[in-house]
């Protein structure tokens, strides 16, 4: 079960995965199993690495996040700032992926930050979406050895 925080310029969903921090730590890091669950993009774990995440274009967006990462301590934190285009007005935020061991698993927060009062649109959309990808998370760690 997931948990979405409210809060106004954070988003934080949590969730305990049956799973070690080794698996959701690739699924997190290895841009294939990333693929996966989230979206098609060029990531690699190293600090100030430029990458997009890529999806289908849909109405007033191009598909297309910016990203550049910030934190990469393996097993525990990994951050990417986190950009949508010049079309949007060049938004941007921070997503912080936390993992901790827990009882029967790992504990995983990501928290997505920087949102400001006159984008609700884009916290909500940010809510439906991480929630979404949180499911797909579980469905990849799962398969992994």
């Amino acid at each position: 079960m997931s948990h979405a925080a409210e809060s106004p310029d954070t988003l934080v969903v949590e969730r305990v995965f049956a799973h070690p921090p080794e698996k959701l730590w690739r699924a997190l890091t290895e841009s294939p199993l990333l693929a996966q669950w989230m979206m098609s993009n060029d990531f690699e774990p190293v600090v100030g690495r430029r990458f997009r995440f890529r999806t289908e274009p849909v109405s007033h967006w191009s598909g297309v996040v910016d990203c550049e990462v910030l934190v990469v301590d393996p097993q525990r934190r990994l951050s990417y700032s986190w950009g949508v285009g010049e079309s949007e007005a060049g938004l941007q935020w921070v997503v912080l992926w936390t993992l901790t061991p827990a009882e029967g698993g790992t504990h995983v927060r990501m928290e997505q930050s920087g949102f400001r009062p006159e984008q609700k649109a884009n916290y909500q959309g940010a809510k439906y979406g991480w929630q979404k990808f949180f499911s797909g998370l579980e469905r990849v760690a799962e398969g992994l050895e």
